[in-house]
């Protein structure tokens, strides 16, 4: 009887262990080879197979990658692995719901890494894709494509009709929905052509120059978004003949003009060489983006700073152009290996533009679906421009991210589901390590001490206990010695949907003597001291933050001042109130407020502790001590369970069943 209960108390130990095993303890890469030791696992052991959990398990693995670095070289891989295993899932489930998500993943790595050499492997897949409900789409796709044609035929056929724009945009309308009943299948490329082609014509007639412009604007995303298709040669022919040697003169309200002549003469002598352009230009490097369903966050990089200016446009149903805003960099040029096109595709924005719009000038043009609101500002040291869009389920605290997998069945609460169940304010913990790779933040006082190191300790020791002790999802910006831009820390933040944005630093200053822990939240800042820091955490000048003051009223709008310093206050008392159980000279430099970048759109709760410092030669030793760092997390574990108490009263009282278990 005992050895029986020994092996259940064994066997459940074993499982608690495979639940609560942190995802941010592997890499990209081992996190990929740690999926396909399973994937292997499961596909010899043909009893496995009659299990659905299994699956689920292994898809879950494969998913975890592209969630660990969703813009790493790894994050295809895993999308397209999952829609592979979620393929063979469905040859033994026969759930329509399982082969589309099969079809979701393919066309996830299609829409977002059109570079990827996993991109054609998911084109091949969805034109190769069994199923009647697949069958049923390209049979729909070909059967509008056909009638499209037709359509198109009795135009060209008839001088009567090419009289009457309405016969122009009526064939238009059908290419279209061919387009739209498969965006990524062996079509779309040509309707968008015949798309183009019938712009073309109609500017023939009307000798309208936004038809021609919309023309241009259909074969130039043939080129990009299918490169490999037939289609995408003759979009050269076609954006080369558009009157070459002719200048297009600037329209402020059509923001693709400057950029079409400049894409023209491009297709003929490739990107203008720096000597043909004035000297002394800013260069703008090259676009990124992070995206959810309800926000998403652009950045164009420069190196060096320069006045920009941006409008938003109106939709315009008369020649079907989309809602669109555009940024404006004057004394700029486009680098020479930019992404012109950059394709997004989420709910909210459908891609992103660059053009050389003027001989001084950089134009980047966003085509928007819908968006609630947006905000643009710059930092510096590099340059950049962030676009911040809103969508108009945004507020909600409670939503998942995008990226969010199927959870498997294990028969027993995982981390988090307990707060998900309950509906608390507070289910996912975003942990921001500060620095690393090329930033190595400040020195330690010790040789071979640096802040990137320490606080990666830091942070993953705390990620652990917030998945053990509070319930919660624990999200790492970074769980390697890798360099992140402080707007992308935020950007993952949000992307997340997380409650709660904790960023983990360490204090450093000239005089060796000072020590101390204090904890920051955003606003103005309220003394020099404070200035100094978030000058430091920055990396520009005290100068350049009393500049981001005058940015930061209208990003106040959505940010949780309140909650924020409500959370800073009880970390900070937390912390200084453990250590002290067990440290001498402890001291709580309080909680302060001050412009830091890497908290600028943050849309929830955010803070900053810097934990020590490590320029001073007592705290320095202690950061890099396990002891000191355990008791460091334990403080602010208290700090955010103190806070959860406050804003959710309820949020642990657990059930009966829950009580037991945990003893």
């Amino acid at each position: 009887m005992y050895s029986t209960i020994f092996r259940l108390v064994a066997l459940a130990l074993l499982v608690n262990m495979a639940i609560i095993w942190p995802a941010w303890a592997l890499t990209p890469k081992q996190q990929y080879h740690q999926a396909e030791k399973t994937y292997a696992t499961l596909k010899k052991n043909i009893r496995y197979q009659k299990y659905r959990d299994k699956w689920l398990a292994c898809i879950e693995k494969y998913q975890k990658v592209y969630r660990l670095d969703p813009s790493g070289p790894w994050a295809a891989a895993g999308l397209y692995k999952s829609g592979i295993i979620f393929l063979e899932l469905y040859t033994h489930s026969y759930l329509v719901a399982d082969r589309q998500e099969a079809v979701d993943a393919f066309r996830r790595v299609i829409q977002r890494y059109p570079k990827s050499r996993y991109t054609p492997k998911s084109r091949t897949q969805l034109a190769d894709l069994g199923g009647p409900a697949v069958r049923s789409r390209k049979s729909a796709t070909t059967r509008h494509l056909k009638k499209a044609h037709a359509e198109y035929n009795r135009l060209i056929e008839s001088a009567a009709r090419q009289q009457y724009r309405d016969q122009w945009e009526k064939c238009v309308d059908h290419f279209q929905v061919a387009y739209r009943s498969d965006t990524s299948g062996p079509d779309a490329a040509e309707s968008l052509y015949m798309i183009g082609l019938l712009f073309k014509g109609l500017s023939d007639k009307s000798h309208r120059e936004a038809d021609l412009d919309q023309a241009m604007e259909y074969f130039r995303r043939v080129k990009y978004e299918f490169p490999g298709s037939a289609f995408a040669d003759r979009t050269d022919a076609e954006l080369a003949g558009n009157n070459p040697g002719t200048v297009a003169t600037v329209d402020e309200d059509d923001p693709l003009a400057g950029i079409i002549a400049q894409n023209q003469n491009d297709s003929l002598a490739g990107t203008p060489d720096a000597a043909m352009l004035p000297t002394g230009l800013v260069t703008v490097q090259g676009l990124r983006f992070w995206s959810n369903p309800s926000y998403t966050r652009i950045v164009i990089d420069a190196d060096q700073e320069t006045r920009f200016s941006h409008r938003l446009l109106k939709k315009d149903p008369s020649i079907k152009k989309p809602q669109r805003l555009y940024i404006d960099l004057s004394k700029s040029r486009l680098g020479r290996n930019i992404q012109k096109f950059v394709p997004i595709n989420d709910e909210l924005l459908s891609d992103a533009r660059a053009g050389q719009y003027t001989g001084e000038s950089v134009r980047i043009v966003v085509d928007i679906k819908s968006f609630k609101t947006y905000k643009i500002f710059s930092l510096k040291n590099p340059f950049r421009i962030v676009l911040d869009v809103w969508g108009d389920d945004s507020d909600r605290q409670t939503a998942s991210p995008s990226t969010s997998p199927l959870t498997p069945s294990t028969g027993t609460l995982p981390p988090g589901a307990i707060a998900r169940q309950l509906a608390l304010g507070v289910s996912r913990i975003v942990i921001d390590p500060g620095h690393g790779g090329k930033d190595y933040g400040a020195p330690g006082y010790l040789k071979g001490v640096h802040e990137k190191n320490v606080v990666l300790q830091i942070a993953k020791r705390l990620a652990r206990k917030v998945e053990t002790e509070l319930k919660c999802d624990a999200v790492l910006t970074r769980t390697t010695d890798r360099y992140l831009t402080l707007e992308e820390r935020t950007a993952i933040a949000n992307t997340q949907n997380a409650d709660l944005f904790i960023s983990i630093h360490t204090n450093a200053v000239r005089d060796k003597r000072a020590y101390g822990i204090e904890t920051f939240f955003l606003n103005l800042a309220t003394d020099d001291d404070a200035i100094r820091v978030a000058a430091r955490e920055n990396a520009t000048s005290a100068k350049n933050i009393s500049d981001l003051e005058t940015i930061l009223n209208d990003l106040m709008q959505n940010a949780k001042i309140s909650e924020s310093s409500r959370l800073a206050a009880m970390v900070q008392q937390e912390v200084v109130l453990h250590l002290k159980n067990s440290f001498s000279h402890i001291r709580s430099k309080g909680v302060k407020q001050a412009p830091f970048y890497v908290l600028l759109g943050a849309q929830m709760p955010a803070l900053l502790v810097e934990t020590s410092f490590i320029s001073n030669p007592r705290e320095c030793k202690r950061l890099t001590s396990a002891k000191y760092q355990e008791a460091l997390c334990d403080g602010i574990i208290r700090g955010i369970r103190k806070y959860i108490k406050e804003t959710s009263p309820t949020a642990f009282i657990y059930p009966s069943t829950e009580r037991d278990k945990k003893g």
